[in-house]
């Protein structure tokens, strides 16, 4: 694992993130094989395309209120 890994997750989850975006984002970020389609929900999914593309643009969109 690189630094930059631990950095967001430890972001994300000070930030309050849904967990779903954040397990979303793991899996993204590292390349791992998506969830069969029924674990799947909008959280995840977002999470999973901003892992992918190395980013959290749309982290603060699942910030628990």
């Amino acid at each position: 694992m690189n630094q930059t890994y631990y950095d967001t997750i430890t972001e994300l989850e000070k930030m309050q993130a849904d967990r779903e975006y954040i397990v979303g984002w793991m899996g993204g970020y590292l390349q791992n094989p998506a969830r069969e389609e029924q674990l799947v929900n909008e959280a995840y999914e977002a999470g999973y395309t901003d892992g992918g593309n190395g980013n959290t643009e749309s982290a603060a969109q699942w910030v628990k209120a």
